[in-house]
Formats: structure tokens, C-alpha cells, sequence
């Protein structure tokens, strides 16, 4: 089995995910932003969808699913159990421990509660491959709204805990504004001026900056480094609880 990942750009600064199988050629979407370049990228690599797995239920993951479905009705549709009725058409509903099979892909649910209050990411350990939807982002994270900042702050690490050279792939393009805003509260961190010098130029040329990798983020990422002692002194919050650094790091974003 060989697992073939194509990650295409939708809408504004979405991305979309299929997830391809050539043992079974089982074919997963991850999120459904939306259905047209996701059924033209399915026609050009020769690909039947059999599956869309959702991370979370706002319309910009969700508003797809009907246009995949009309093209391909016995698609089996799985989310998070935790926000079934605000989704709905659910087939398959996963929370925290449940693993989905695509095919011969095994994915792991982790429940990754913060941006929504049930959302969730999938993880295939055999290729250390996460989609992480909107929790985690290049150099950046979801905006909390529908939790307290700690669970964000909770997912977020659990997610940092994976292997280093697991990729992964998020829900949007956000990383040349992550960059500029990480380098204000992580002045002195020379691994991330690097990286925000290669991401602009990345950008200058219309290429993704995705995937990234965990070993990059927990090097970079501002949100994944609160307990880091160079950003807790850019925040004056030298031997500040991690937690109310992670705080302070997303409301100065949510202003930025």
C-alpha cells in the first residue's frame, strides 16, 4: 500500500486534502471547502472518493460535502461526534481513541477542542501524516472561540507531542502573516528568521508553504513555545504559566 497525499488551494486561503489509497484505491477528502476543485482534482489523478472526513463545522470545511456527495452519493461522510448537529449528514460520527479506515489507511481520531468545541484531527501514525484542520497552523493557531484558551493550549500540545518528522497539513495559508507576527514575540529566535525570510519568498512565487513538519513548529511556533524562555521575556512574562503566556500570545494575535 503507498498512500498519496494531494493537497490542492480553495476558495480564498483554504486548502483541501485527498487522501489516496493505490492498494484499495480508496480516496478520502479531508474537509469539503469546496466541491469544485476538489471533484477536478479527483478527475485528473483518476481517483473515486470514498470517503470525506470533516474536522470541524464551519462552512468553509463543510460546504462542499453536498456538491462531493451529488458526484459521488455512497461517499461515507464522518466528523466529530461532539458537533453532529451543527453539521449534520453525518454517516460516521469519532471522537477521541476511534480510528477510521480509508481503504487500507488507518487514521486515529484526536479530539482538538479550542477553535470549535469539538473539533478534531486525524493522524495515520504509519506515515506520520496529521491533518489538523484548524487547530494548528504553520508558525500560527486557530482563533479560540468556542472553548477556554487552556484547552486550546491543551490540543495544541498534544499535537506537539508526535514525532518530529510527521507532517502536517492544516486548513488554511496563513503562514507569511503567522511569520510576521511570531517574529514580534520571538525576536531572538534565529531559526524563525530564517524561516519567515523563506516563507515570504515562498509566497512572492504563489507556493504553498504547506506541509510543514512537528520539529519545525515546536522550533518556530510562537504558540507551541510558551514555556520558552526567549518568548516569555518579548511578553515580559518571564516564568509566566505557560498557559497565561499562551493566553497573552493569541489575544495579541487576534489584534495583529
Amino acid at each position: 500500500m503507498t498512500i498519496h497525499v494531494h493537497q490542492l488551494p480553495c476558495l480564498a486561503d483554504n486548502y483541501g486534502v485527498l487522501v489516496h489509497d493505490s492498494g484499495t484505491g480508496a480516496t478520502a477528502a479531508i474537509d469539503a471547502p469546496d466541491a469544485a476543485p476538489l471533484l477536478a482534482a479527483l478527475d485528473a489523478n483518476g481517483w473515486k472518493l470514498t470517503d470525506i472526513l470533516l474536522t470541524h463545522h464551519h462552512a468553509d470545511h463543510v460546504q462542499g460535502v453536498p456538491g462531493l456527495k451529488a458526484k459521488f452519493p455512497n461517499a461515507r461522510v464522518v466528523g466529530p461526534k461532539k458537533e453532529a448537529s451543527r453539521i449534520g449528514g453525518l454517516d460516521v460520527e469519532v471522537a477521541e481513541g476511534d480510528n477510521v479506515k480509508v481503504g487500507g489507511i488507518d487514521l486515529a481520531v484526536f479530539d482538538t477542542p479550542g477553535h470549535t468545541a469539538g473539533h478534531i484531527a486525524y493522524y495515520i501514525a504509519s506515515d506520520d501524516l496529521l491533518f489538523a484542520g484548524d487547530t494548528l497552523f504553520a508558525l500560527g493557531c486557530g482563533r479560540v472561540l468556542e472553548a477556554p484558551m487552556a484547552t486550546m493550549y491543551h490540543s495544541l500540545m498534544k499535537l506537539a507531542a508526535l514525532p518530529g518528522e510527521t507532517q502536517v497539513y492544516c486548513g488554511h495559508e496563513y503562514t507569511l502573516s503567522n511569520a510576521r507576527f511570531a517574529l514580534t514575540v520571538d525576536p531572538d529566535n534565529n531559526l524563525l528568521a530564517e524561516r519567515a525570510t523563506e516563507v515570504e519568498e515562498i509566497r512572492k512565487q504563489g507556493k504553498p508553504t504547506l506541509p510543514t513538519t512537528i520539529a519545525l513548529e515546536t522550533a518556530t511556533n510562537p504558540f507551541l513555545r510558551a514555556e520558552d524562555p526567549g518568548v516569555q521575556k518579548a511578553l515580559g512574562m518571564e516564568g509566566g504559566d505557560p498557559v497565561a503566556v499562551f493566553t497573552e500570545l493569541r489575544e495579541r494575535k487576534n489584534k495583529f
